[in-house]
Formats: C-alpha cells, sequence, structure tokens
C-alpha cells in the first residue's frame, strides 16, 4: 500500500501536538510522502487545506492524529470514508484509539512504510429526522433535553419492542464507544466486533437498565425539545415529538494497526 499522501491532524491548541506534527512532517518528507495539514495548523514544507470539505476532496492514503481520542475522533469524521486513520497518543491521554505514542514514532513510521501492518474496520451510526442525516458517530449519539427543569418522556423502538421511560436522555453507544461516555454512566464494555449497540438511559425516575441490543434501527421520540451531540463534539438542536431514527452508517471507520488484539480497549483501560 503506497503512503504517498498523508494529512497531519493535531489536538486544538497544543504547542505539544503542533510541535510533534513538524517532527513527524520531517520523517514523512525524508520517506518521500506529501503532507498536508487543515488550517490553522501549519507545519513546514506542508501544503495547508483550508477547510474539512477541501480535505474530503483530496486523495489521500493516511490520516495521523496527534493527540488522544478527541482527535481521533475529528480526524474520523473529518475524512473521507476510506482514509485508515492512526493514533498518536499524546503524554497524559488516555488514547484508547491510539496505536503508538511519541516515544515509538520512528519505527512506527518504518513499519508504515514497509506495509507491516493492517487495515482494522470500525462500525459507525447516524441519527436521521425525515431524510436529514447528521454526521456520524463512532463512538455514541446522545440525545438530551435542553430544559434543564422538566424530565422529558423518551420513546424508544427497536426491533418489535417499545419501551417509554422518563429520563434526562439517551445515549446510543457502538462497541467502539462502550469504553467512552457510556462505560462512565455505568454501560458494559462491549468487544469491539461485536454487532450490537449500547442503549444507555441518563437518569430514568424508574432506574432502567443499560440494554444490548441487535444492531437495527433504533427510533427515539421525545416530548421536549431536546439536542443531539455527535461523538461529543458536533451539537444539533431538535424539536419535541420528531422521530430520530438511529441506524448503521454505510461506511465503517479505517484504523491502522499493527497488532491483533481482541479486547484492545479494554487493555487500553487498564484491564
Amino acid at each position: 500500500m503506497a503512503m504517498n499522501n498523508i494529512v497531519l491532524v493535531t489536538r486544538y491548541g497544543s504547542l505539544e501536538a503542533e510541535n510533534i506534527a513538524n517532527k513527524v512532517a520531517q520523517l514523512l518528507h525524508k520517506r518521500g510522502a506529501n503532507v498536508y495539514t487543515v488550517s490553522p495548523l501549519s507545519v513546514m514544507n506542508s501544503k495547508q487545506l483550508d477547510s474539512e470539505d477541501e480535505l474530503r476532496r483530496t486523495a489521500l492514503d493516511l490520516a495521523i492524529a496527534i493527540g488522544g481520542d478527541g482527535t481521533t475522533l475529528r480526524a474520523v469524521r473529518w475524512l473521507s470514508n476510506t482514509v485508515p486513520v492512526f493514533g498518536i497518543r499524546l503524554a497524559g491521554s488516555r488514547g484508547i484509539l491510539a496505536e503508538t505514542t511519541v516515544d515509538e514514532l520512528e519505527p512506527a513510521l518504518d513499519r508504515i512504510f514497509s506495509n507491516s501492518f493492517y487495515l482494522e474496520k470500525r462500525m459507525r451510526i447516524y441519527a436521521s429526522i425525515d431524510g436529514l442525516e447528521f454526521p456520524p458517530a463512532l463512538n455514541e449519539i446522545l440525545i438530551n433535553k435542553i430544559n434543564v427543569t422538566r424530565t422529558p418522556t423518551y420513546t424508544i423502538r427497536f426491533a418489535q419492542d417499545q419501551l417509554k421511560q422518563r429520563m434526562d436522555g439517551i445515549m446510543i453507544a457502538t462497541p467502539t464507544g462502550s469504553t467512552g461516555h457510556s462505560f462512565s454512566l455505568g454501560g458494559p464494555v462491549l468487544h469491539e466486533n461485536l454487532n450490537v449497540l449500547v442503549i444507555m438511559p441518563l437518569g430514568p425516575v424508574n432506574r432502567m437498565p443499560p440494554l444490548v441490543v441487535p444492531n437495527e434501527q433504533v427510533e427515539v421520540r421525545s416530548n421536549a425539545d431536546s439536542s443531539i451531540i455527535i461523538d461529543g463534539q458536533s451539537t444539533f438542536e431538535i424539536k419535541y415529538e420528531e422521530d430520530i431514527r438511529i441506524a448503521r452508517y454505510e461506511h465503517d471507520a479505517v484504523f491502522l494497526r499493527f497488532e491483533t488484539k481482541g479486547l484492545r480497549q479494554l487493555a487500553k483501560l487498564g484491564f
């Protein structure tokens, strides 16, 4: 697999990440690769793209995300659907989605340019309302109330079942996202290769448990105005009684990996 065109994505506002990006760019140039960044990030002898849309129109072979999981999630969302992502974890970041650290940078690039890696696919999900599609999520889609003084009722439909619960919000998480916000709320950790979803209630009045359901369409309706939050990074407001449909996105996220691990995320959590 040729590695001719590579984009660098860094943690917002991190001087450390920018310095590492410059080091990575120098190493990539020595290996004959063309390096791209997205404004406002700029590194020496690299082409700066003006926007995410321009990035998606650029033919790329790899994206290198320098930072933590938030940076990786942003890189996945920015890219066209076939570009693999390679994560470099900064010190102090948990970096569950990352593959290596700054200390292992040069041997990692040697492996990449000698094609000593494999590509791992991770399912994504997306929400839609009346045909309007929101950006896909790798981790989770959160639907929560806007009015803090009222506890709305959520109607949840999946397969042939329907539930109604009063609660502050509801989260639909993928296996990848099961170790993120869902886990912090008491949800289960799922094997990354499972084709299921976690339905995670937020502050349910009747102590509704988390549910693991087949990866089929889930419909959610709230009797109050709500917000939809994609991977904790993109927020959209919706009106009450609108049917929100959540389903698997047609294109999986792709990650460049060195080793096959069945419970990669669990290991990153220290178990």
